[in-house]
């Protein structure tokens, strides 16, 4: 093992270590306010919203809109990481570029940013995916990417549950339905709204939307490239 590797390999575990820890008391609040909102938007909504995302990520994931790069087979990870961070940088100022365009037009370019945002983040993942040497034409590719987003943009209580899940994705792939359409979706958007929201409202106020919308698309690519990075260790470097 390379001196790089088994520095990734200590941040790794340092990783796993929060993920496996049980939510602070104040988590378990904020979560349980959310899930009242929530309860209080009618159900029409929740129905539609859910909709919208779930055909919104079927047809990014399982699609023809993102044509990935071949899978690279070989190269260290150092050298993968290098071209990981390129990649998450390129999007990063991306995101901040539409956020910000979006941000300055008011509620309804706010409203584009939204799947603007997701296309970004999803490209991403499927650029990650082939430097670390996966093949995202696979099916089971597609799902982990999937849960790497949700792994990114979810509370303490169900990030804690999909860490369990991906650190153990061999025998958990296996369960899981070949059709799509048996997904959570209902989960999935609750979660990942929740997680935006306060950015995205800020986002279409006037006169401060530019700002809010690059920085918080800017902090949201960063993040979902840091689980990634993890996410993609976890199998490559398979800590005990």
């Amino acid at each position: 093992m390379t001196c790089y590797e088994e520095k990734a390999l200590n941040e790794l575990e340092n990783w796993q270590n929060r993920m496996s820890k049980k939510p602070l008391f104040s988590g378990k609040i904020i979560s349980g306010l959310q899930a009242r909102a929530n309860k209080l938007i009618p159900e029409k909504v929740h129905t539609a919203i859910t909709a919208i995302i779930k055909n919104m990520v079927k047809a990014i994931l399982f699609g023809s809109e993102i044509v990935s790069s071949p899978p690279l087979y070989s190269a260290t990870l150092e050298e993968r990481e290098k071209l990981v961070n390129d990649k998450k940088n390129f999007y990063k100022k991306a995101a901040a570029a539409s956020g910000a365009w979006t941000g300055a037009g008011g509620f309804l370019l706010g409203m584009a940013d939204f799947p603007i945002l997701i296309g970004l983040k999803f490209k991403f993942l499927f650029d990650t995916a082939s430097i670390y040497g996966f093949d995202t034409s696979d099916y089971r590719e597609r799902l982990y990417i999937l849960y790497i987003f949700q792994l990114a943009f979810s509370d303490k209580m169900r990030s804690r549950v999909i860490y369990n899940q991906i650190a153990n994705w061999q025998s958990y792939v296996k369960e899981l339905p070949e059709d799509i359409n048996s997904f959570d979706w209902r989960t999935f958007q609750q979660q990942y709204r929740d997680y935006i929201d306060l950015a995205k409202m800020l986002q279409m106020v006037p006169g401060i939307g530019a700002v809010v919308g690059a920085y918080a698309n800017y902090k949201l690519l960063d993040k979902l490239g840091e689980t990634a990075v993890y996410a993609y260790r976890l199998r490559l470097l398979k800590p005990g």
